[in-house]
């Protein structure tokens, strides 16, 4: 890993002078490499000329004005980067990727299967120009197999992923989540390769090629309901907003709109059945079986009572009795609940065109067994496109290599 930004000075974190070149674009790869630059890694973004990452232009809601403005889609993924345009026909501009990759610690893409091979980027020219470098490949449906070479768009793959079958009102509305949560998973998922090759590597000396998938990221989140299918041979239907085997578990209305509840154990399974006047030992409703087999009836019951007063009382009456409870939010309540805050969930950065602006933050919190912060203490904006083109070439000029140029 090698130190050389001008500002080093300011990155702290396990990934601290690691150099990560990100060809990647829209949301997998992004997410990913933002993971990386969250943990200190230097995360040099290549765009096209003049467009740049699509996500630039997908809005609205933008922010800016005129060829300033930005959607905020872009800016939910690309923080703690700098911006570098290259034409990767051009020879020219190919060498300058040529010269980064050689410095690199990691590469990223999430082009289709066979794209970057065409670029002249082999797995054997990338062996060849930096044996040490970690790949990071992502595609929509994998990068082999009968459909391979399919293009992967996130609602695209929750389909064909059966994550949507298991998701809605009931199962004639298959319905996508809210959130590109395959392209999430996938930049997750690739985060996780990429450490663990960078692991090997300091074993070993040699880099290794990462390849994970949308359709990846989402088979492996069914959890219990793919072994529904793959053990039990059930198929797995939506259950709308009630856990299809625990009960009660979900969502119930009360007297001024929504709550949920999880009753997760027989303690718990008591203790509320005495909040709301229940006998636990109800032959429908004694165990989990029983009561999963007869939702239907002590939904109506629980609702029945729960009508009787307001969520805000609710919830402080399930609190008392250690029941787990809470509200559903919209997104302001959530940006703007102190315990979001407290988390370090909202970031503020000064963006160089749209001014202050406040970004959803990192997952993860780093500290040393004493408490001190040992993750990144501040964070820079999504860059303006290029914006870092002047620098970044003036240090691959100041610096020497051994290899020949890759032509």
């Amino acid at each position: 890993m090698e130190e050389w930004s001008p500002r080093a000075d300011k990155e702290i974190g396990p990934l601290s002078g690691a150099l990560v070149v990100d060809l990647s674009r829209a949301l997998a790869g992004p997410h990913a490499t933002m993971m990386m630059a969250d943990l200190g890694a230097r995360v040099i973004k290549v765009e096209p000329p003049g467009t740049g990452d699509d996500t630039r232009t997908w809005g609205p809601p933008f922010v800016g004005s005129g060829e300033a403005r930005v959607a905020t889609y872009f800016l939910a993924a690309n923080r703690n980067k700098e911006s570098l345009q290259l034409d990767l026909k051009r020879q020219e501009d190919f060498q300058t990727l040529c010269a980064l990759i050689r410095r690199a610690d990691v590469l990223v893409e999430n082009y289709r299967p066979g794209v970057l091979d065409r670029l002249g980027l082999t797995a054997s020219t990338l062996e060849t120009l930096n044996p040490g470098l970690v790949v990071l490949s992502i595609s929509g449906f994998g990068h082999d197999g009968p459909e391979g070479g399919r293009a992967g768009y996130d609602q695209i793959a929750q389909g064909e992923s059966g994550l949507m079958s298991l998701t809605g009102p009931s199962s004639d509305q298959p319905t996508r989540i809210g959130v590109p949560i395959g392209d999430i998973l996938a930049g997750l998922n690739g985060a996780v390769g990429v450490l663990a090759a960078l692991v090997a590597r300091a074993r070993t000396g040699r880099g290794m090629v990462v390849r994970t998938s949308l359709l990846a990221g989402l088979v492996g989140a069914h959890a219990f309901q793919g072994t529904r299918w793959t053990v039990a041979h059930e198929v797995p239907r939506s259950s709308g907003n009630q856990h299809p085997q625990i009960a009660p578990y979900g969502a119930f209305r009360c007297a001024d709109g929504q709550l949920q509840i999880a009753v997760g154990s027989q303690p718990q399974w008591r203790r509320f059945a005495g909040l709301v006047g229940l006998d636990p030992d109800d032959p429908r409703f004694a165990d989990n079986a029983g009561r999963a087999q007869n939702r239907a009836e002590l939904t109506s019951v629980i609702e029945r009572v729960f009508r009787r007063k307001t969520r805000t009382q609710w919830l402080a009456d399930l609190a008392e009795a250690g029941i787990p409870a809470g509200a559903i939010r919209t997104l302001d309540e959530v940006y703007e609940w102190d315990q979001t805050r407290s988390q370090g969930l909202v970031i503020t950065v000064d963006h160089v065109t749209a001014g202050k602006i406040e970004l959803p933050g990192p997952a993860l919190r780093l500290e040393s067994f004493d408490g001190t912060p040992a993750g990144r203490a501040n964070h820079e904006p999504p860059p303006l496109l290029g914006a870092d083109a002047v620098r970044i070439r003036e240090w691959l000029a100041g610096q020497t290599s051994s290899r020949e140029e890759v032509g």
